[in-house]
């Protein structure tokens, strides 16, 4: 496949208890920019996947990066919106490592009353499929940091392969590198592998 045959078109995909909706300017409203702050606030998200969002402003800046990678379909990054309220519940995102090649990089956070119910899991999914089925990705590549217990858990539940552990690999929020797990999905993978 070509190097311009990969690339990531916005689209909407619907979970039916949530959608996941394209970052950008839309959705952006103030309320957005708050919710952002408020998650990069979350201790969780703030140790393992630290959001450049600690003000409004920040948090604009933020939104227009993920606009900009849609823009140069670099970047997939996913709003995670309630279905009922368009409330935020967390975030997707998908992006090429080396496009020639079709090997990308999945990540994710979810707000705190949105955990334990398999969100994660479901909306990691769709995008991993998505991105194989639309982009032409070869291989989806996820690394969590070996502490992080329930980013082991999406990663087994959607079918992510270990594949070894990086040594002191990330900077994380406690400004320390941290060994992180890595696991990988292929296109050729079946859909119903669970690892």
């Amino acid at each position: 496949m070509s190097t311009s045959m990969r690339t990531f078109v916005r689209t909407t995909l619907d979970l039916g208890d949530a959608t996941l909706h394209p970052w950008g300017r839309d959705p952006a409203g103030p309320e957005r920019l708050d919710d952002l702050v408020a998650a990069a606030a979350d201790p969780t998200i703030a140790l393992w996947n630290p959001l450049a969002a600690t003000d409004g402003k920040a948090a604009q800046t933020w939104l227009e990066a993920r606009e900009d990678g849609w823009d140069r379909g670099a970047g997939a990054a996913f709003a995670v919106l309630a279905a009922t309220d368009g409330a935020l519940l967390g975030t997707v995102n998908l992006r090429w490592v080396d496009r020639a090649d079709g090997l990308a990089m999945i990540g994710y956070w979810l707000l705190p009353d949105a955990r334990g119910r398999g969100l994660a899991t479901r909306a990691t999914r769709a995008v991993t499929t998505w991105g194989f089925h639309t982009a032409g990705a070869r291989r989806i590549e996820l690394a969590h940091a070996t502490g992080n217990e329930a980013s082991c858990r999406v990663a087994h539940h959607c079918g992510y392969l270990p594949e070894g552990t990086l040594r002191e690999s990330h900077l994380f929020g406690d400004g320390l590198h941290h060994d992180e797990h890595l696991h990988a999905r292929l296109s050729t993978d079946p859909e119903d592998i669970e690892g």
